[in-house]
């Protein structure tokens, strides 16, 4: 299987009676072709094949030119505040939620593409480093923090202790019968 970054990833145009892609397909075809390009701009030009972590990492370092959040950095009178009352010179940058999803979806593409999972450049420690790197700094420097997602639990009956008749109506394991 070809795969070069300029390769399609499953063209609806090969077959009409094929629904348009979804919008994550797209996207992911779009960004497989940006980093394609990139690649091929890089100097000098860096196949696939030889693309490491850290040249993933050149790349989101690239694409911060193009952002869009600001991210003030530490000597900045507004480092810390969700909401600064005024402008200020601090940078603008790629938010790390965006950096995540592309890196996700540069991974599938990757994949899908022929790669191994094991060589996946976008799979790197490096890179998982500093997207977390990214994610602290940025909330640090909004004054958010980003915590874990709560799970719901499952309200569970305690199990019947022998002779008690506690937990009347629950099945061998402890849980409510559906």
């Amino acid at each position: 299987m070809d795969m070069t970054p300029s390769s399609p990833i499953a063209s609806p145009m090969a077959n009409p009676s094929v629904a348009s892609p979804s919008r994550y397909e797209s996207q992911k075809r779009r960004d497989w072709h940006t980093f394609g390009q990139y690649l091929k701009n890089h100097r000098p030009p860096l196949s696939l094949s030889r693309c490491s972590g850290a040249h993933v990492l050149e790349f989101l370092r690239y694409l911060d030119q193009f952002g869009k959040t600001k991210v003030h950095l530490p000597m900045c009178p507004f480092f810390g505040q969700p909401n600064p009352p005024a402008p200020c010179p601090c940078p603008l940058r790629q938010a790390w939620g965006s950096l995540d999803a592309l890196i996700g979806r540069l991974r599938a593409a990757f994949e899908e593409n022929g790669g191994k999972p094991e060589a996946n450049p976008f799979g790197a420690r490096a890179v998982r480093l500093y997207l977390r790197e990214v994610r602290e700094m940025q909330a640090k420097a909004r004054g958010v923090t980003y915590g874990k997602k709560k799970r719901k639990k499952l309200s569970l009956q305690q199990p019947a202790l022998p002779g008690t008749g506690a937990g009347a109506g629950t099945s061998s394991h402890g849980a409510t019968p559906i």
